[in-house]
């Protein structure tokens, strides 16, 4: 029987995704929520500054544009969220409906078990993930993966490039 390979930070990372958001979305199946864990930055965001843009809500929740617009096509079709014209003919303002507030209570609650229940995974772990998360990030913000990716790739050519000679 061969050997598996060993795992790659993507397929780990994906792996790390499946079983944190699998179990919190299945919390809110048990609890009767049509409801999806990537929601959580766009309700938060909303919640926070009250009807918004797709930018505004991409910084306030530390998302990307496009992962925020993503998931506010998702919430207009599940009838969380609608659309409505904003300053100009191109801007579009999300605004939460009321069957959205209508799940914030017990959202909240599913909230605070699952900052708890990260605590706790969090105690089990050598470093907290939380901290090793934002790590990674501020490691990537200084340098994207992107330039990385160039930079051992231009090594690799050097080094083949040598032996060559």
């Amino acid at each position: 029987m061969p050997a598996h390979p060993p795992a790659t930070l993507g397929t780990l990372l994906r792996h790390l995704i499946e079983k944190l958001d699998g179990a919190v979305e299945q919390s809110y199946v048990e609890s009767g929520l049509a409801y999806r864990p990537r929601y959580t930055p766009v309700v938060r965001a909303l919640m926070a500054s009250g009807p918004a843009s797709i930018r505004s809500i991409s910084r306030t929740a530390g998302i990307t544009h496009s992962a925020a617009s993503q998931t506010v096509a998702q919430m207009v079709e599940n009838g969380l969220v609608r659309l409505e014209a904003g300053s100009d003919a191109r801007e579009r303002i999300v605004v939460l409906t009321p069957a959205a507030k209508a799940m914030i209570p017990k959202l909240e609650q599913h909230w605070h078990a699952t900052n708890d229940a990260a605590r706790m995974l969090d105690s089990e772990l050598s470093m907290p993930l939380s901290e090793l998360l934002r790590e990674a990030i501020a490691a990537l913000d200084r340098a994207s993966f992107t330039q990385r990716i160039d930079t051992a790739s231009a090594k690799l050519k050097r080094s083949k490039s040598r032996k060559k000679a």
